[in-house]
């Protein structure tokens, strides 16, 4: 009984001890959640800017199913994914999001109502022809730039 006693409690050692070194700060899913997000933007954009750019052949269906796609991830509803404190002042090394978009919260939500009304314009024109699409990304590209370059920290 007595090395039956030792080994649960040794077992139960080893798991407390790696429940704290796996333990995850409440921040890390929304990270996680909103780099998701903003790897289906850059995947999406990226094949639009590489045909706008001639980098690749304009594809009208492509150009269609991205810009719709783009659409559909800028309609996700993401409050859930950015709680205050989920900021690069104490988790640097998980997220480039400066905590001052929480203090400038209403530009933030402004932004986010410009990328869908950049994404409604680019669904409407990126399938007709190459021109009407090199017309409408730069409203996307606006859009996304209006928070990057006020609420992102630059990538070093």
């Amino acid at each position: 009984m007595r090395i039956f006693t030792r080994v649960l409690g040794a077992a139960t050692a080893l798991i407390m001890l790696s429940g704290t070194a796996i333990a995850q700060s409440p921040f890390d899913s929304p990270i996680k959640a909103r780099q998701a997000l903003m790897q289906l933007y850059s995947f999406n954009i990226g094949q639009l800017a590489g045909m706008a750019k001639g980098e690749v052949p304009y594809d009208a269906k492509v150009a269609s199913a991205a810009a719709n796609n783009l659409k559909l991830a800028a309609s996700i509803d993401q409050s859930a994914m950015w709680p205050p404190g989920s900021d690069n002042s104490a988790m640097a090394d998980k997220t480039s999001a400066l905590p001052d978009l929480w203090s400038a919260f209403p530009k933030v939500v402004e932004a986010q109502k410009m990328l869908v009304t950049a994404t409604d314009g680019i669904v409407a024109m990126a399938g007709k022809d190459l021109a009407s699409l090199q017309g409408a990304i730069g409203a996307v590209g606006r859009s996304c730039g209006s928070c990057h370059k006020s609420f992102r920290a630059e990538k070093k």
